[in-house]
């Protein structure tokens, strides 16, 4: 019998408010993703196509296997290679850092 992975959501602080911070870690794969008040900035893992169907707000990070994201702060440095088109409307870009892009996803009020 295969053990459960280990699955952890928590809020964390940011200079901009708080965020939800998760985590999915099993033998053999792990992603993680901060969801803000307006949408996330998350892993590799997530379609960005499926995301531009629903006009959800993402912004996607890379690891590598040498430098995995597995928790979410991991993001918080790391630089965001995609968007979707509704997080491109909020001036999310690639090349910004995962936190840059929390900021511009927040909930403004």
């Amino acid at each position: 019998m295969s053990s459960l992975p280990e699955a952890e959501q928590r809020v964390l602080e940011t200079p901009f408010g708080p965020v939800v911070g998760s985590s999915y870690l099993w033998d053999g794969g792990q992603y993680c993703a901060i969801h803000t008040g307006r949408g996330v900035v998350g892993c590799g893992i997530f379609d960005l196509a499926c995301a531009d169907v629903f006009s959800m707000a993402f912004a996607i990070c890379r690891g590598t296997p040498e430098n995995p994201l597995v928790k979410p702060e991991d993001l918080f440095g790391a630089k965001v290679t995609a968007v979707s088109a509704a997080a491109g409307k909020m001036g999310v870009l690639p090349g910004m850092t995962g936190l840059e892009a929390i900021q511009l996803l927040q909930d403004p009020s």
